[in-house]
């Protein structure tokens, strides 16, 4: 039997979905303390865990099912129209994120108010559809979806569950300090937002560095 000497070239997107799609999202690539992405609703909305949690499960819900609605009719999608309907994808998905907020919580939809819209134009939803689910399978999409959601969402929780801890004395509405503790009420006001974030941002940014020093250590000891 001949045997072909033709190189065998293997296209990214045909390949089987790896548990490294879902995990990158949670740390080495997350979309807040890696690719500062969607800082809208980061500064915004994460004054109070809560709030921070709603926001990321609903960034989450819009994400995974648009990235596997993309990925599934991105061969019929034509190339000249295909950031319009990323963006008509993204907003029917929510619209009805919004209608099951409201269903569920008129309190909670009242707090995020206007940012459960903006949702459509958070540059991480439109950027994983247009990077990776208009060019990968479906499996993979998902659960690239699901990891890049589950990050912003530990992103926010982070940020969140500082700012109503040093701002409001609680977490989840649960007191946590005695009657005469002092919150910080510049915690929970959009000054807080700007500094809790660049304490994380130091944070992510100093323990990346340790990571590599100690790579390269373990490269010149080998």
């Amino acid at each position: 039997m001949a045997v072909s000497d033709k190189p065998v070239t293997i296209i990214a997107s045909d390949r089987a979905p790896s548990t490294d799609e879902f995990i990158k999202g949670l740390w080495r690539e997350n979309p807040v303390f890696v690719q500062v992405l969607g800082m809208c609703p980061v500064l915004a909305v994460t004054n109070s865990g809560a709030n921070a949690l709603a926001m990321g499960l609903a960034t989450t819900f819009v994400l995974v099912l648009s990235n596997a609605l993309v990925s599934a009719l991105r061969s019929f999608i034509p190339k000249q129209v295909r950031i319009a309907t990323f963006i008509l994808i993204i907003a029917t998905f929510v619209t009805v994120v919004d209608y099951l907020i409201q269903a569920v919580s008129l309190d909670m939809h009242r707090a995020l108010g206007a940012f459960i819209s903006l949702i459509v134009v958070n540059c991480l939803i439109l950027g994983r559809a247009e990077a990776f689910a208009s060019k990968n399978t479906l499996g993979r999409s998902i659960l690239d979806g699901l990891g890049m959601g589950v990050g912003f969402t530990f992103a926010l929780l982070c940020l969140g569950g500082v700012r109503e801890i040093l701002g409001s004395g609680s977490l989840f509405g649960f007191a946590l300090f005695p009657a005469g503790f002092q919150p910080w009420i510049v915690m929970i006001l959009p000054s807080g937002g700007f500094f809790t974030l660049a304490l994380w941002l130091l944070l992510f940014n100093r323990l990346k560095a340790r990571k590599a020093a100690r790579g390269v250590t373990g490269e010149a000891a080998a």
